[in-house]
């Protein structure tokens, strides 16, 4: 009672915010009184709730049977208001502009995430072209990524992909998340080689948007993108499609001299070779709010492609035999290739959160299936002499392929905050994987297929991995740590159809600590440490005992004496925030590796009696690389920001026990270079470069693929990558109203200088190789978005909100 006026009025008695999910408490209220809740929030219009907290005696049980309430009949003080709605309070403001942007690079406990949505020399292009501007990430000229010299499991949206990077569109990648280190909550395999986490694009704001783009690059080759969201009440729905048209052009030599018994044969070789196809990409996505506590969703994504690849290869062949030169012989080599696949995969997950703020459980699962068909037609024609005008011959050779890939992930993972700064995460993973593959090349004789058994490769296998982990995270003050310990164990079955032979191997589990620590110094400055434990399993061609002659410059056969490699990795991390989103981070680490599974070269005869090479594979005593690395974020003006990466690093491969001398080890390093400069009249330029210094051949590196990896002929433990680099360029122009529309037009390689030039040797051989792929490709892209939004956001975790779907919150 208000003892001026007389009069009742409103006095505060207590007052909070409600959790993310809208939840609320008070306690400690007067009772029988008359009360008022008032719910206020941005953009809403303010709700009064009327209520009284009146003693509710417990209810009795019939036949005076107990109460349930463990109190007995003590009166009741809990008051449930239910679910309290606001309306949306729309008014008319004058126009303001925020112009806000998201940092190229954030440091969290065990990744670095590099903001890739802004990179318009990418526009138009596939993940491959992301790839090459993402700091401490290496791509070489087929689009094989590396990551600090070894090949990493590449994830989308936290989980592994059938997909290889040349089918992921650029313009549906909004981050990538590089983990050089990965602590014990993800997969040990893949020999500490780290993770590359794709984060696609999403959007959970409510009303509906979309994005429309369309380019085309010089050689004629179109791409185009539809992406739509709509969001309404308790369902978020999403729909992506994307059509991208591929004309590569790769020009290249070869240069080879091969050594069995007392002849010696040397190959000159020069390509030119052309790639036209098409590949389609589409995804659908529902999410449904059950309730305030769980969300359900699910994804369906479907991938198609086809090409048509051709060929043109000139040779000369030299062959000296007892120290007396033969004649030369001369052939041209014509290809036509006819490849097509298909890939389907289906995802769900759950998402439930407790009343305890901070504990969650999520289970997640996934299924893909890829079929994968090629036809491939050789025609050689042979000749006495240089002028190619002597002709001696005409052959013909066809090769089939169909691989039959199919995946499964079942995951679960909780998350329980023990305290203010402490928090368990447990969980459990099983990935099944089965491969189908059929290879069979084989003459043509007056337009008639002849039997090559020793062409014939055609296997089915199985790999399974099943996994649990435990981590805890917590820490004081300004210093945090996390504590992992992840157990393995895996059961891989091979068989070979067109022989009956059957191959199986176990591994028993195997345990895999990991340990991350962190501490904030003043001025806005962070040291980080870790140090984990990772596995390499050989894999099926590695154990296979088969010989594949399927290829004849790459004859392989599998070593059933192979055993895991084991690698130890220590990282210790560095990083200071300037003013004005300036960043530097200084990383420093060393791997070693024990028992390196790597290629191993001998001679042998075929069932013919011809000399031939045979390539296979062995465990090298150990291997190790130690190296440093500096990332820079620097914004120089309102108009003008650059990132610049460079790794320096030296590895080395002990071969001793392998019967050849070990390759001396090797100081290389290798920068990449972004600039940004926004101009007036809404124009942005950007430049990227990258440069690589002479560097050894990775010795272990298996690129995502299906089939016999026919490759060229190289030992991977001698040799080197001749110095190369590049340089990329790109032009935006915004238009309309809020800058909804854009054209972009940029060049790849615009000096022509991204060759690929490799040295590697042997025992039996020595060969210089050297290729040019799409230098100079011009491409101009067209893009508008559109929508209508409601500026009240609906606040929700993503469905891995504590892990690497963390860029599910994000609003593009």
């Amino acid at each position: 009672m208000d003892p001026a006026t007389k009069k009742r009025k409103l006095v505060l008695v207590k007052g909070s915010e409600t959790k993310t999910n809208g939840e609320f408490n008070f306690e400690d209220l007067p009772i029988v009184t008359q009360l008022v809740l008032r719910v206020s929030a941005t953009g809403y219009k303010s709700q009064d709730v009327n209520f009284m907290v009146v003693p509710a005696q417990a209810e009795a049980k019939p036949g005076n049977q107990q109460s349930s309430n463990p109190m007995g009949n003590i009166p009741s003080f809990d008051k449930d208001l239910g679910m309290v709605k606001l309306a949306s309070d729309i008014k008319e403001l004058g126009s303001v502009v925020v112009k806000a942007n998201t940092p190229t690079m954030k440091l969290e406990l065990d990744k670095k995430v590099f903001n890739v949505d802004k990179n318009i020399v990418s526009a138009g292009g596939t993940a491959v072209d992301v790839m090459r501007n993402v700091p401490s990430v290496n791509v070489d000229i087929d689009g094989n990524v590396s990551l600090r010299g070894a090949s990493p499991t590449i994830f989308v949206d936290g989980r592994p992909t059938t997909l290889t990077l040349d089918q992921i569109p650029a313009d549906a990648i909004e981050s990538v998340e590089v983990m050089t280190n990965p602590s014990a909550k993800y997969d040990a395999s893949g020999g500490g080689s780290g993770i590359l986490n794709i984060i696609l694009k999403k959007n959970r704001k409510q009303g509906y948007n979309g994005t429309i783009t369309a380019g085309v690059d010089s050689r004629g080759a179109a791409n185009g993108l539809v992406g739509l969201n709509a969001r309404t009440g308790k369902i978020n729905f999403s729909a992506n499609g994307m059509y991208n048209a591929q004309r590569g052009k790769t020009i290249g030599t070869t240069d080879r001299t091969t050594t069995l018994h007392d002849s010696a044969t040397r190959l000159l070789q020069s390509d030119d070779s052309r790639n036209k196809g098409h590949f389609m990409f589409g995804q659908i996505g529902l999410d449904w709010f059950v309730t305030n506590k769980t969300t359900i969703s699910v994804s369906y994504l479907k991938v198609h492609g086809n090409f048509n690849p051709t060929g043109l290869s000139d040779y000369r062949t030299d062959l000296t035999i007892g120290g007396v030169a033969q004649a030369s012989t001369y052939s041209t080599r014509s290809s036509t290739s006819d490849r097509a696949f298909d890939v389907n995969g289906i995802q769900t997950g759950m998402k439930h959160l407790f009343k305890k703020e901070g504990e969650q459980l999520t289970l997640d699962g996934s299924y893909f299936f890829v079929t994968a068909n090629s036809t491939q037609n050789f025609t050689t024609n042979t000749f006495s002499n240089p002028d190619k005008t002597a002709a001696l011959g005409t052959s013909l050779q066809q090769t089939i392929g169909t691989a039959k890939p199919a995946f499964w992930t079942i995951q679960t993972d909780y998350t329980n905050p023990l305290s203010k700064k402490t928090k368990l995460e447990a969980g459990l993973r099983a990935s099944l994987q089965n491969l189908d593959n059929y290879n069979y090349t084989f003459p043509i004789v007056n337009g008639v297929p002849k039997p090559n058994p020793l062409g014939l490769s055609d296997y089915g296998s199985s790999n399974d991995v099943y996994a649990a982990y435990v981590n805890v995270t917590s820490g004081f003050k300004n210093f945090s740590y996390s504590l992992g310990l992840r157990a393995e164990s895996s059961r891989y079955k091979g068989h070979l159809h067109n022989t009956g032979q059957d191959f199986e191997n176990t591994y028993p589990i195997s345990l895999f600590p990991s340990l991350f620590v962190s501490q904030k110094l003043k001025h806005d400055q962070e040291v980080q440490f870790s140090a984990t434990r990772k596995i390499n399993r050989p894999g099926f061609f590695q154990l296979v005992p088969f010989t594949d002659y399927s290829d004849t410059l790459n004859i392989t056969r599998g070593n059933p004496n192979l055993i895991p490699e084991f690698t130890n990795s220590f990282e210790l991390q560095y990083m200071k925030t300037f003013p004005h989103n300036n960043t530097i981070l200084v990383s420093g680490y060393y791997k070693y590796t024990s028992h390196l599974i790597t290629r191993y070269q001998d001679s042998t005869f075929d069932p013919t009696g011809k000399a031939v090479l045979i390539n296979t594979y062995e465990n090298a005593n150990n291997a190790y690389t130690v190296g440093g690395e500096v990332t820079s974020t620097n914004t120089i003006t309102r108009w003008w920001d650059l990132t610049l990466n460079i790794n320096v690093y030296n590895s080395h491969i002990n071969t001793t026990n392998l019967k050849q001398v070990s390759q001396d080890a090797l100081w290389s390093w290798f920068g990449k270079f972004n600039s940004n400069f926004k101009l007036p009249s809404n124009f942005t330029i950007q430049l990227t470069a990258v440069y690589q210094s002479k560097t050894n051949i990775p010795a272990n590196q298996q690129p995502n693929q299906f089939g016999p990896p026919g490759q060229t002929l190289q030992s991977s433990s001698q040799g080197f990558i001749r110095p190369f680099g590049g340089v990329d360029i790109a032009v935006k122009k915004s238009f309309l109203k809020n800058n909804a529309a854009s054209i972009t037009a940029s060049m790849s390689d615009i000096f022509r200088t991204r060759w690929s030039k490799q040295y590697s040797q042997s025992a039996f051989f020595q060969q210089e190789y050297d290729r040019l792929n799409n230098p100079q490709l011009f491409r101009v892209v067209f893009a508008y978005r559109f929508g209508k939004m409601d500026l009240n956001l609906f606040k929700r975790k993503s469905m891995n909100g504590q892990g690497m779907g963390d860029a599910g919150q994000s609003l593009q």
